[in-house]
């Protein structure tokens, strides 16, 4: 945008509590914070078109956190739970076999009986009709995009996004200012790398003590298969081929309601080989033939991708800085062995809201809520988490048979005598720094999609209705093009073609040269490249409010 523009000022809203994400962590904030007094007045700012429209999860839910937010909810009719685990399978799969582990063998807190299969963007739309019948305010649509500081350097609230700025970065016909939302204390629930919380975790320094945060992408699609297929209430989580040993990561099928199978692939994102390939992992493993029945005479119905956040308990950062606290995924509260976070979220968002009534009632604002930071750890959250702190860094250093092994054996020391052999287990590298070379390796020989149980990327894309107006600034900022050029394809041969689950990133050749090209329009949110690009060369930014996927029942 040309300095010699002024734009107009932006309006501005007054609330006690600003919340920026519906997702399970935003909404469960909301919903407590009028519990507790029904005169706060509560926003919610939500990026997706609509609630749940950017909810990706597996999803397994343990009912912990909603029982304690909304008691009696198994009474109502029309919730989202309709799906109780009824069987739990362990699956270790080789190229042609596989291998049932006994459930006995399994720490208790892998034992997903009593727990519900679901769409989470599902349950989202629920917990928001739950948080505006208690008079709380949602704007869908609207991406909060800067941090609002006062004078002291503390928070007061967020800014949206402005709409209509061409590719150019001037103003178009269509422009509207953003909006400024002012609060009392500002909460970030927006999910895994979002870029508040990137910003706020690097100008507090909220990592400073903490140990780098780890992720995966996990990748997803929903079938409907025949009846014969389907088992209602079956949870399968498998791990193995087609990753080999030296690469973590698993995989999913859940069994939903009306004939419909979540099938799921996990790549940690720490992987080595820049020739590996997430969605092609994924389309393979469902060939197994221990995965592939499930779909024969089925038909794929949605698609979508999804970083998660795997860091756990060493890498938890500070939650509290001056203003507000990070909630949910954007503080990193996942389960990495149960593949969970909900309930986590749900509880933190309950934990922050009641820990703000009490500063607001005593007539505070804008102040560190330190509360929220010093009660995590030992509340069921860190209770859950310090469980398992140990399991992937053991993978990652032993690798799946020995690691996964080991794993096991210190979360059942954890469980049964409250310590680990271990300790608490460093992780080491981030997962952009643990890239290496591709001279290191030989390209990997992906097999075609046929279209009827494997598929390609942009008709994976397509049924994630993702949209983007192609006349805006591209969101995917590169910071330097020739140490992209130099290194993420001189040196690592390009990876991000591969990484992306989108199709977004691609080398192409223009007149005699390599040219990086990126479908900025192809984008699902899922951050893979923030986080994996070996220069950490890549930012991702949202894009204009309402955009990326609508992901229906995901």
């Amino acid at each position: 945008m040309s300095e010699a523009m002024e734009l107009p000022e932006r309006e501005s809203m007054e609330f006690d509590v600003v919340i920026v994400g519906a997702g399970p962590a935003g909404l469960s904030a909301a919903i407590r914070l009028k519990q507790l007094n029904e005169e706060l007045s509560v926003v919610v700012l939500e990026k997706g078109a609509e609630v749940g429209a950017h909810i990706l999860s597996g999803a397994v839910v343990d009912p912990v956190g909603i029982d304690a937010l909304l008691p009696g909810w198994r009474e109502e009719e029309g919730h989202p739970f309709k799906t109780e685990v009824k069987d739990d399978h362990f699956l270790f799969l080789g190229p042609a076999g596989s291998i049932r582990l006994p459930n006995a063998f399994m720490p208790p807190l892998m034992n997903n009986h009593g727990n519900f299969i679901v769409s989470l963007g599902n349950v989202c739309r629920w917990l928001a009709e739950k948080a505006e019948a208690l008079g709380v305010e949602i704007y869908p649509g609207f991406a909060a995009t800067e941090v609002l500081y006062n004078e002291a350097g503390a928070v007061y609230g967020v800014a949206t996004g402005d709409m209509g700025i061409e590719k150019n970065g001037e103003p178009g016909p269509n422009f509207t200012r953003g909006m400024e939302l002012h609060g009392k204390y500002v909460l970030i629930g927006e999910g895994v790398r979002g870029s508040l919380a990137k910003q706020l975790i690097a100008k507090f320094e909220l990592d400073r003590d903490s140990d780098v945060p780890k992720f995966g992408i996990g990748l997803k699609e929903l079938w409907e298969v025949k009846p014969e297929n389907h088992k209602p209430g079956l949870v399968q989580h498998s791990f193995g081929w087609p990753l080999g040993m030296k690469t973590g990561g698993g995989s999913f099928l859940y069994h939903l309601e009306d004939n419909l199978v979540a099938v799921g692939f996990v790549v940690h994102l720490n992987y080595k080989n820049p020739y590996l390939y997430p969605f092609e992992e994924f389309q393979r493993f469902k060939t197994h033939p221990a995965i592939a029945g499930t779909f024969a005479g089925g038909k794929r119905i949605s698609y979508g991708a999804r970083a998660i956040t795997e860091g756990g308990y060493q890498s938890v950062p500070r939650l509290s800085f001056p203003g507000g606290a990070l909630i949910g995924c954007s503080a990193g509260f996942v389960n990495v062995p149960r593949i969970k976070g909900s309930h986590n979220a749900v509880i933190s968002g309950m934990m922050a809201a009641e820990k703000l009534v009490d500063a607001i009632a005593a007539g505070r604002a804008n102040d560190e809520p330190v509360e929220i930071e010093n009660a995590w750890r030992s509340s069921l959250i860190g209770k859950d988490l310090k469980l398992v702190r140990n399991v992937k860094p053991l993978w990652s250093k032993f690798g799946t048979a020995i690691g996964v092994a080991l794993g096991g054996l210190d979360m059942w020391t954890n469980t049964l005598f409250g310590f680990s052999f271990f300790g608490t287990l460093k992780h080491g590298k981030t997962d952009a720094q643990s890239l290496q070379p591709a001279a290191n390796f030989q390209p990997i020989d992906y097999p075609k999609p046929d279209g009827v149980l494997t598929f390609d990327r942009l008709s994976s894309v397509f049924l994630s209705n993702t949209n983007h107006e192609e006349d805006q600034p591209v969101h995917l900022k590169v910071k330097d093009m020739a140490l992209q050029k130099a290194s993420e394809l001189g040196v690592y041969a390009g990876p991000s073609n591969r990484y992306c689950p989108a199709g977004v990133y691609e080398w192409v050749e223009k007149d005699g040269e390599e040219t990086f090209v990126i479908n900025a329009q192809n984008c699902v949110h899922c951050k893979t490249c923030d986080i994996k690009d070996p220069n950490q060369n890549i930012t991702w930014v949202p894009p204009q409010g309402g955009e990326g996927p609508v992901y229906p029942n995901m």
